[in-house]
């Protein structure tokens, strides 16, 4: 078979640029489809140009639909997270983790924010899932009809807009669908009973001679919750103890704290599950816990083992509230269809519905030296063991440390509805120019229902009770009257149905998000001829408007539950944009091709006024073999809805008090923290342990934030070597600095910031903390969006793929990873030379890959996939230098995780695939459950089995 010479360098070209990227297409294969549709112009990703013979710079990774979809995965997110270039700030293994996200799978681009990652669905925006932001839930996009998915970056901003600060994931669907396809994949997890569903169905068919074609598609997918007793890995609780036999010095202070050999504290596990505190805690001559019946019981604090822990001690177990996968179910409903008006007019239209449902669990209402949970001795339901002891050591109340667990565990089911329309016309006028007109609607409902919320003047009211013609009631009359229900908290599962259903409540909140996009391009991919050939030129324009609300209820006010505040926003963008390519150089020795790319945007916010983002790129094909490309971008990004009007909500913190003195003295030079400790007033000998509990805080917006800068540069190598045939290697260094960065803080870190500034307390950290004046205690940390001052990252991507032939079958092989050299947050705009580095920590590995080899014969399909994540440390050089007390889990170790799978195709149309993720059962890293950002990388769900059956006719 022959290729014109035109044919042939687009198809080359094409392929250099990242269509072969995925190892799924041969050159051979490319080629001959190629001739088959006559196809004489090939777009090329990352560019909104048509061309031949000239190349996008843009640095972008291709992954097949099918491969996405090759593991046990039920949804697309889950796959997408595992790439080496994309973080799992947000995944279902950690979407509990605040309230109202849970059952997202949003993208982290970089792992710089999900913020900064623009998702789109063939080049034009989705409405977002998470009210007040721009996050899509990847999950909601049909991934039967996906056809590739484009990871993009640098100099995105320009071409895409100015989310895509980090880059893009680009979901490009099928355009035809013809034909019908089902497939439906069954799973299940080796050591526990979780297990996942996905059942899909799609038709399409042509229609008025084949001018036009309609398709539609159903998918749904489920699992099963999946709790941390459920395996043994994970049912283990961990004890931190001090380390005893460290050296001290003269002054009896730990010599070396912060070296990693010599840890200040071991973690240890503790056996078994049972936890005192459902039972409850109190302190009478030592400390006394309850039998399950109520009876009285000493807390028994076990044997030593090593003299560092107990081996059979009563504990609590938190790990008894920690959910690893949330019960979730999804399905969503698509159609779409386009009609070729004529030779040079066609109409698109595009519809779905997406519904999901996420149920997570949280520890229930708890209370811990609270005096709510104080008991009188002539309590309805006390014992006569207890009342005893009680009058023996001369007290009429006692104070019981509890979890109420038996009132039922805090339960979140949020439901999320998400639609979206798309109408568009595309076609060519002028001859010569490509055009696009495009209308989009989205709109996402969120509910979410809080049960088992804990109303503290019913809980006080059921808790105080009182004997009267010996039945138990509430000792307030008033409340009584209004249907107060005594509650028996002695030992554990002893409250009536008709006490929890007194003292709970259940709230609803809801939320509306909802996007108008309207927008055209026109594209001319041979404007003029210059001498090394045709100049592309691509402009548009897009109006956008995002709208989002949230309605909290009414009684969340006096719970439990963290009182919300109700946010509301919006605003609208309009943009221009041009993008052009410049052919410089051809046909010269070294020279094959030298073109430029310039690509510009205007925007005018209705929130920050007027923005450009531009970018310029190099593309230097050096000969058949060798291309180099290299762009500069600089971008801006406008605050999102809910950093700028995002309502003062309560929440909680876990935090150390860097102020205290025993936090004090564990650090090796502490000067500057004692000095600016005691400027807020903090007496040298505060050591008050009230830190012990979660203390109270606010999480809201900021209307004064400003936009952030970001600058962007990327060089990148692409070789093909002509004497291996099959085999493609790219290598690209990306590097990002932001400036003015918007960020929300931890509130470990606004309080170790506000102390660790060389620069004294006026800095915006300090300003977030309030103090009692008399005890210096943290009364409220407020946790609002700030501009810090920058954020950097660099790095290394490498894609090489190799396909062959042997033992007479088809061999496709295909590494991608990621090479992370920098990340570093700079964290107070007055001290430039201050920062943090992140690379090489825990959610930051420096080398993260996947490694893929299948093998094609006849009717048969084997595959392998390796991923890999290097060890990190859990300590920054600002953690290790400024914060106090490291736990000896000084690192996770290297990790590597391994599927297989084998598939049968039948001459009917007929797959049977089985497969097996996690294949050598690796475990977590040490401690860890996977449920947090840091941690969820790794699989918390251990050896999982899974088949396929598809049928395609």
């Amino acid at each position: 078979m022959q290729v014109n010479s035109k044919l042939a360098n687009a198809v080359r070209v094409a392929l250099i640029s990242g269509v072969a990227l995925s190892a799924t297409t041969s050159i051979n294969t490319f080629a001959e489809e190629a001739v088959e549709s006559n196809v004489e112009r090939i777009s090329v990703t990352g560019s909104r140009i048509i061309r031949e013979g000239a190349i996008a710079p843009t640095p972008v990774t291709v992954i097949s639909g099918d491969e996405l979809l090759s593991t046990g995965v039920t949804n697309i997110g889950e796959a997408l997270n595992q790439l080496p270039a994309l973080g799992s700030t947000s995944s279902l293994a950690n979407s509990g983790n605040s309230i109202g996200t849970s059952g997202l799978n949003v993208l982290d681009l970089r792992s710089m924010g999900t913020a900064r990652t623009l998702v789109l669905v063939n080049g034009k925006r989705h409405v977002s899932s998470s009210a007040g932001t721009s996050s899509v839930d990847v999950n909601t996009i049909p991934s039967v009809w996906i056809d590739k998915v484009e990871v993009i970056t640098g100099g995105a901003s320009a071409i895409y807009g100015a989310d895509a600060v980090t880059g893009v994931v680009n979901f490009i669907l099928k355009k035809n669908v013809t034909g019908l396809d089902v497939s439906a994949t069954k799973g299940w997890a080796d050591d526990s009973g979780f297990n996942k569903d996905r059942f899909s169905i799609s038709y399409g068919k042509d229609f008025a001679q084949g001018d036009g074609n309609i398709a539609f598609a159903v998918e749904y997918s489920s699992q099963e919750q999946l709790n941390a007793f459920d395996r043994d890995q994970t049912s283990t609780s961990y004890a931190s103890l001090t380390n005893t036999t460290r050296p001290l010095d003269v002054d009896g202070n730990p010599i070396d704290s912060n070296t990693p050999s010599d840890p200040d504290k071991y973690l240890t596990p503790n056996a078994g599950h049972y936890s005192i505190s459902n039972a409850g805690t109190m302190y009478l001559d030592g400390w006394k816990t309850f039998n399950a019946d109520g009876s009285l019981k000493d807390v028994y604090l076990g044997q030593n083992v090593d003299g560092i822990r107990c081996s059979d001690c009563d504990f609590t177990n938190l790990n008894q509230f920690v959910i690893l996968q949330p019960e979730f179910e999804r399905y969503n409903v698509n159609f779409k269809t386009n009609y070729q008006l004529n030779d040079d007019h066609n109409v698109y239209f595009e519809a779905k519905y997406a519904n999901s449902q996420s149920r997570d669990e949280g520890q229930p209402a708890f209370f811990f030296a609270d005096p709510t949970n104080d008991i009188s001795i002539d309590n309805a339901f006390i014992s006569s063991e207890l009342v005893s002891l009680m009058q023996e050591n001369d007290v009429d109340s006692i104070n019981i440390r509890r979890f109420m667990t038996d009132l039922g565990v805090r339960v979140e089911d949020d439901t999320r509805e998400t639609q979206r329309y798309v109408l568009g016309f595309e076609g060519v006028v002028f001859e010569d120019w490509d055009y696009d007109l495009y209308a989009v609607y989205g709109q996402t409902d969120l509910e979410r229902i809080n049960s088992n919320n804990l109303v503290f003047s019913h809980y006080e009211n059921a808790l105080d009770s009182i004997l009267v013609d010996g039945e138990a009631v509430c000792r307030d009359e008033a409340a009584r009257a209004e249907g107060c229900v005594p509650v028996d908290i002695f030992g554990y599962g002893a409250p009536s149905q008709e006490a929890i259903d007194y003292i709970n409540t259940t709230s609803k909140g809801t939320s509306v998000i909802k996007q108008t996009v309207l927008g055209g391009t026109m594209t001319n991919s041979g404007l003029f001829e210059l001498p090394a050939g045709y100049v592309g030129f691509s402009t548009g324009v897009e109006y956008r408007k995002e709208q989002s609300e949230i309605f909290e209820p009414d009684n969340a006010e006096g719970t439990f539950f963290n009182v919300l505040g109700e946010d509301k926003g919006e605003f609208d963008v309009s943009e221009v944009f041009a993008e052009i390519t410049l052919p410089l150089l051809a046909d010269l020795p070294m020279v094959r091709q030298l073109d430029l790319d310039l690509a510009v945007r205007f925007a005018d916010y209705s929130t920050i006024g007027n923005a450009t983002t531009w970018k310029a790129g190099l593309s230097w094909e050096v000969d058949d073999e060798l291309r180099v490309r290299t762009t500069y971008a600089e971008a801006i990004r406008a605050p999102n809805i809910s950093e700028l009007y995002g309502a003062a909500s309560q929440t909680f913190f876990s935090v150390n008090d860097p102020c205290r003195t025993s936090n004090l003295n564990d650090l090796s030079d502490s000067s500057i923290r004692e000095a600016n400790c005691s400027a807020l007033g903090v007496s040298s000998s505060f050591d008050s342990d009230y830190d012990d509990k979660t203390l109270e805080g606010l999480s809201g917006g900021n209307e004064e934030l400003e936009e952030e800068e970001s600058k962007s540069y990327t060089l990148g190598v692409v070789y093909q070597p002509s004497f291996i045939d099959g085999l493609s290697i790219t290598t690209d260094y990306w590097n990002i600095e932001i400036e003015n960065a918007i960020s929300a803080v931890g509130a470990q870190d606004i309080l170790d910031r506000c102390v660790d500034s060389t620069n004294g307390v006026n800095n915006q950290y300090c300003s977030l903390i309030t103090r009692d004046s008399t005890t210096g205690e943290v009364t409220q940390i407020r946790q609002f969006a700030l501009n810090i001052a920058a954020l950097e990252a660099a790095g290394i991507d490498f894609d090489i793929s190799y396909t062959f032939e042997a033992f007479e079958g088809d061999v496709r092989t295909n590494l991608i990873a990621t090479h992370l050299l920098k990340r570093d947050d700079y964290s107070f705009q007055d001290e430039p030379d201050t920062y943090e580095e992140l690379a090489g920590t825990a959610g930051y590995a420096e080398w993260q890959a996947n490694w893929s080899i299948s093998f094609a014969l006849d009717n048969w399909d084997y595959s392998w996939r390796t991923r890999y994540i290097q060890a990190v440390d859990l300590y920054t050089n600002y953690t290790l230098d400024n914060n106090a007390n490291p736990s000896s889990a000084m690192a996770y170790g290297d990790y590597y995780i391994s599927d297989a799978s084998v598939a049968y195709t039948f001459d009917s149309g007929i797959m049977l695939k089985f497969g097996i993720d996690n294949i050598f059962n690796r475990d977590l890293p040490y401690g860890t459950t996977g449920t947090e950002a840091a941690s969820s990388a790794y699989d918390n769900v251990g050896r999982y089995f899974h088949t396929t059956a598809t049928y395609q006719f």
